[in-house]
């Protein structure tokens, strides 16, 4: 073969490599917990680099996404803020069996923008010094309902009821203290992990359920090659360096 041939072959070889890579390539539908949100945008995308499959996320309420799911809602990974939730989906024959795992475990904290607000042992809490105190909706979201469980074993929470207002999601928890609708909150440390103003408490693990929050492949992805990647992906060192970079615990 003339050696000036080499060259344009080895192209051709490598462009038809991208094309038969693209073509095999898949996307996958993935129903994250909004505390999830920014890590999982960075597992997305460094997934899709890996692989060349595309993960399509959608941020809300873990109890909001298992209401759609049951519902029909074409979603085909589902990233639980709780064990419950993917649980359900088990029993109730939308995921498939087996497919479960703990894919990080969360940690609560009380945040406020102001600088000196919340102290290092959340005794502002006791103090009263404020108005408004935001939490998840603890029906929706397993982070307001540790939420309520620090309050009540803090004997707090009859007392500090009217002056909370509840968001639908975490998400919508931290929004209310950074727009200041709220002077503190109890939000999802990975929310605040690359901010460094303001005040926080980190709370003790001891005061509420562990938020374990589990990964589950629904149904409707059991035939999708791009669906199992993302949970294999989930599954390893790249992903877990991500998530412990957000203040998350991971196994």
């Amino acid at each position: 073969m003339p050696l000036a041939r080499r060259p344009l072959i080895a192209a051709l070889a490598a462009a038809l490599s991208m094309v038969a890579g693209a073509a095999f390539a898949g996307e996958t539908k993935v129903a994250v917990a909004a505390n999830f949100t920014e890590p999982a945008k960075a597992i997305a995308a460094r997934f899709e680099k890996a692989t060349g499959h595309k993960a399509t996320l959608s941020f809300g309420s873990s109890g909001q996404f298992y209401a759609q799911i049951a519902n029909g809602a074409p979603y085909q990974v589902f990233l639980s803020a709780d064990v419950e939730r993917p649980q359900k989906a088990e029993a109730d024959g939308l995921a498939v069996p087996g497919s479960r795992f703990t894919y990080a475990t969360g940690r609560l904290v009380l945040w406020s923008k102001t600088p000196g607000l919340v102290d290092g042992q959340g005794a502002v809490l006791a103090k009263g010094k404020f108005e408004k105190l935001s939490i998840a909706d603890p029906k929706a979201a397993p982070y307001g309902l540790a939420a309520v469980e620090t309050l009540t074993r803090l004997k707090l929470y009859d007392s500090l009821k009217p002056r909370i207002v509840t968001g639908s999601s975490i998400t919508q928890a931290y929004q209310y203290v950074q727009t200041g609708a709220a002077e503190l909150g109890f939000v999802a440390l990975s929310q605040v992990a690359d901010d460094k103003g303001g005040s926080r408490w980190v709370v003790p693990k001891t005061y509420h359920t562990p938020i374990d929050q589990q990964a589950v492949l629904l149904k409707t992805g059991s035939d999708s090659e791009a669906a199992k990647a993302f949970l294999t992906f989930l599954k390893g060192r790249e992903a877990k360096a991500i998530i412990r970079r957000y203040g998350y615990e991971v196994r």
